[in-house]
């Protein structure tokens, strides 16, 4: 028999929910910081996120809104970052620079609070659909101070990883009601959510996506289970199984579809890069796991992970969202009925992201295939996201079942009593530092020496050999700065010191035109089996085209060959005497597939959604004049 808890909640639209809207008020304290003149560069990836957004912008005033490349990664050798990294968060970003005239790190700290109030949200919309409206504002505090979120905020300052707050909770909610309330709708929310993710973080997604198909698998099961004590036969029961998990698994499904034009060639094409330069040295995972009395050291600093126990920063839970859970799963779990399924599941995550982060759990990490699906976390710290995640859903427990129609406007004493605590409590963690940058104003110089300074954003593609540590494009840019010109990218990327200028005999090279990924140049070669080489990174999508003249048609494409020396530059072989080169980073196989099927997820959704809609107007005009036909 269905408990209290089971009978479905009457809700106002979340639009008209003070309670709601009291949840992203109280958002406030985590977003003050990021209020603060100034910017917070010796966070982890500070810098990393106004460089992503500088390079980003780089390309867009080259009319590229969808980057691949990166031609100023690697000292300016380049590097296929955004084809390998989710890229919405900057480029929800790149829309306050381009249309609002923010700076670099004016619009990297307003999608830093963007994501702290989408986060809070979705967790409310989320929770309060089972549990209840105050139940839900205490989840949504929970999760908007618990410490890991603060930890990704001001101190490891990862703006992806921020940003994913928001879509997890917005794909447990649309997955939980296209299983349990389907509609059409639940299940385009499904499929957007999980492709925001996937754009957002595909490190995250990896964590998460588990979670998410036991939380769906789970859902499926209870909910196909009949009313009353008839049991089914197996092939009813299986109906019931498919009909109530195939909204969901068509949302999630859509949203593989939405989001491949990103991650169909991230994973056909990462073999092209060299992941070493993620997981070895200080990367490797071995010496960054976590130690039991870590989970409640009151430990809180900046810095970084470090070998061992003794980091500067903090791993702690958070005293309030262990109280809360522990009491709350006391108080309701004799009464939850079928909910107690789906607060196993969250349980189950919060203990098992808590589990794969300690040390304890370090021999699973050498299991081949188990290892591999634990080390995409980079850190075994990173699985605390799912900790924070279950932790601050089962939060709000303490208050299920208070009866919100004695109250005004869904407030109470115990809600407004618990909600100032777990703003307290962490209140000793809302702190940025404020510095200077250390290379200067944002500009290519400053990228220069923010990557010899810090080893970062040094990625190499599969065919370089040795990491370079400077460049002749650097050294361009530092003259450029030491002359007080205003910084600009090089004219060319051919090595020209490879050139021999005797008109007679030599080989001359020009540069006709020059973008972010494409550059024409004019060759003149006295004797055959000449190259001309490029300072830029040999990777899948650069071609090479031979012209009918200056800005002219393509004659035939011309070989790329990746130099055989320390970096894998292009080399481009041409014949003797004189011609046109056009060099232009272009889409790929993977790449032209993914944009059709996300294209084609696109229009299939909107044609379903069109067809529904215009089913149900024909109905509602039916009984419409049926109804008059009656009264007539």
């Amino acid at each position: 028999m269905a408990s209290k808890l089971d009978v479905p909640l009457a809700l106002p639209p979340l639009r008209r929910d003070g309670l709601f809207w009291l949840t992203l008020a109280l958002t406030a304290f985590a977003v003050a910081p990021f209020a603060l003149p100034g910017y917070f560069w010796g966070a982890n990836d500070a810098r990393h996120h106004v460089y992503f957004l500088f390079e980003y912008n780089r390309l867009v005033e080259d009319g590229i809104w969808w980057p691949r490349w990166s031609p100023d990664f690697a000292f300016g050798y380049g590097y296929p970052f955004f084809n390998i990294y989710g890229p919405l968060s900057h480029f929800l970003a790149q829309l306050l620079l381009h249309f609002l005239g923010f700076e670099y790190t004016a619009a990297i700290k307003s999608i830093f609070a963007l994501s702290v109030v989408g986060s809070a949200g979705t967790m409310y919309a989320y929770v309060r659909v089972w549990a209840g409206r105050a139940p839900a504002l205490l989840a949504a505090l929970v999760y908007t101070y618990i410490p890991y979120h603060l930890l990704n905020l001001y101190v490891r300052a990862n703006l992806a990883e921020s940003m994913a707050f928001v879509w997890m909770p917005l794909c447990l909610l649309a997955v939980r009601q296209a299983i349990v309330r389907p509609h059409y709708g639940w299940v385009v929310l499904s499929a957007g959510a999980y492709a925001a993710l996937m754009l957002t973080s595909n490190l995250v997604i990896v964590l998460f996506t588990p979670v998410l198909a036991l939380y769906a698998v789970t859902l499926t099961l209870v909910y196909a289970a009949p009313p009353g004590l008839a049991r089914p036969s197996l092939w009813a029961w299986l109906g019931r199984v498919v009909v109530r998990g195939l909204p969901g698994a068509l949302g999630l499904a859509a949203g593989l579809g939405l989001s491949a034009v990103f991650w169909l060639p991230m994973l056909l094409e990462r073999q092209y890069v060299r992941v070493d330069q993620w997981f070895d040295g200080r990367y490797n995972f071995r010496g960054h796991f976590v130690y039991f009395h870590q989970l409640f050291s009151p430990q809180w600093g900046f810095g970084a992970s470090t070998i061992g126990p003794d980091d500067t920063v903090g791993y702690q839970i958070g005293v309030m969202p262990l109280l809360l859970v522990t009491a709350g799963l006391l108080l309701v779990w004799p009464r939850a009925g079928r909910l107690r399924w789906e607060i196993g599941v969250l349980l189950l995550a919060a203990l098992g992201g808590t589990f794969l982060g300690l040390v304890w759990a370090a021999p699973l990490w050498e299991v081949p295939v188990v290892g591999g699906l634990l080390g995409a976390a980079q850190f075994p710290w990173r699985w605390f996201s799912m900790t924070a995640l279950g932790l601050s859903a089962l939060a709000g427990l303490p208050l299920m079942g208070l009866s919100e129609r004695e109250t005004n406007h869904g407030l109470s004493l115990p809600l407004v009593s618990l909600a100032t605590l777990v703003i307290l409590a962490s209140y000793p963690l809302l702190r940025v530092e404020i510095v200077e940058p250390a290379e200067g104003p944002v500009s290519l110089a400053a990228l220069m020496r923010f990557q010899q300074s810090s080893d970062e954003m040094t990625g190499s593609t599969a065919w370089v050999r040795e990491i370079p540590t400077w460049s002749p494009m650097a050294d361009e840019y530092i003259a450029q700065e030491q002359r007080g010109e205003p910084v600009r990218p090089v004219a060319s990327l051919v090595d020209y010191t490879l050139m021999n200028y005797n008109k007679e005999t030599g080989f001359v090279v020009n540069s006709e035109a020059r973008s972010a990924i494409m550059e024409e140049v004019w060759y003149w070669s006295g004797l055959p089996g000449r190259s001309i080489v490029y300072n830029h990174f040999y990777y899948p999508g650069w071609r090479a085209y031979l012209l009918d003249g200056r800005h002219g048609q393509i004659v035939r494409e011309l070989a790329i060959v990746p130099e055989d020396g320390p970096l894998g530059r292009m080399t481009v072989p041409v014949d003797q005497g004189e011609g046109y080169i056009l060099l232009r980073f272009e889409d790929t196989p993977p790449r032209i597939v993914g944009r059709a099927i996300s294209q084609g997820t696109l229009v299939l959704l909107a044609l379903v959604g069109v067809g529904i809609g215009w089913r149900t107007l024909r109905r509602q005009r039916m009984g419409q004049s049926r109804q008059e036909h009656r009264t007539t």
